[in-house]
């Protein structure tokens, strides 16, 4: 019988520890690769049936490259001139409301992260209880109509500027990653509250500020449903309520006509579709890439709870 040698033995071990770590870091990127398919084909897919002819995407013959390869869809869409006014204002929200909106929303979340602050726990829920129950459309339209904002530019990056959920991160992130001895340390020096919020926290708090950043920019961007109901002046329309009525509009044309002009109009409108969502998405994924560096620190640090 034989034996086998100890020393052989436990220097067998690491090797057949560095073969299983390495297969378990194939099969991870394997899983990732997978995963980073599945999540970017849809995206890809849009770009792709926007260069391609409607008939051939609705007859699934479309996957992996244009067929029957045209621009009449975004060709109809710049026809339309006021396409550039709204990017114009989009672009003067996104910018206006996004500032405003980091303003009053960072402000909030380090007074309710500080723990001298006098019913704190009092004024976090009122915050809280907004999330779940407000007003409604008809009193929000008639506060907005009495303080003449209606048919204005600061209706659509004032009223709406305070989000709860973002403050709650915000806050959790002050909580979390701002030690309480900075602040001791700051008042043995002199500092006052605004002096150390400016020139301390804020310094500190580049990734939770970029997330905010973000997620205020985009919900701004998207946004169609407060233009619908508070502007009706077109010059004042962003960008996405444009290519909505643009859509309404062409969908509409190719309903009400006959024969080959029919089939015209509802081609354009189909392959205008996928035309909207390029022109509707790309600019605003062009920010990711300025904030990616700080994106995952902020949401990870900012959901844990303190």
């Amino acid at each position: 019988m034989s034996t086998v040698n100890p020393e052989v033995s436990a220097a067998m071990k690491p090797v057949n520890n560095r073969q299983s770590d390495k297969v378990m870091e194939v099969a991870l990127y394997v899983f990732a690769i997978l995963f980073l398919i599945i999540l970017m084909y849809p995206l890809y897919f849009i770009i792709v049936a926007s260069f391609s002819d409607p008939s051939a995407v609705a007859n699934g013959q479309v996957w992996f490259l244009p067929k029957g390869f045209t621009l009449d869809g975004y060709r109809e869409l710049f026809k339309h001139d006021n396409i550039w006014v709204g990017y114009r204002n989009t672009i003067l929200y996104t910018a206006v409301g996004t500032a405003i909106g980091l303003v009053v929303n960072i402000s909030a979340a380090y007074a309710l992260s500080r723990r001298d602050l006098f019913g704190r726990k009092t004024l976090s829920l009122f915050f809280i209880f907004t999330m779940f129950f407000n007003g409604g459309l008809i009193p929000t339209f008639l506060t907005i109509r009495d303080f003449h904002m209606y048919d204005t530019f600061m209706v659509m990056v004032l009223p709406f500027s305070v989000i709860v959920y973002d403050i709650i991160v915000a806050r959790t992130f002050f909580q979390s990653s701002i030690p309480d001895d900075l602040w001791e340390a700051a008042q043995l020096d002199g500092c006052g509250n605004l002096r150390y919020f400016a020139q301390i926290v804020l310094p500190l708090s580049k990734a939770i500020i970029a997330v905010l950043g973000l997620w205020i920019a985009v919900g701004y961007w998207n946004s169609y449903f407060n233009a619908l109901i508070y502007l009706k002046n077109p010059d004042l329309h962003p960008l996405q309520l444009v290519l909505r009525n643009i859509l309404i509009t062409n969908q509409m044309q190719s309903g009400m006509g006959t024969g080959e002009a029919a089939q015209i109009a509802l081609r354009l409108a189909n392959l205008m579709r996928y035309s909207v969502i390029i022109i509707a998405t790309v600019p605003i994924m062009c920010v990711y890439p300025f904030v990616q560096k700080y994106f995952n620190q902020g949401v990870m640090i900012g959901a844990v709870k303190s």
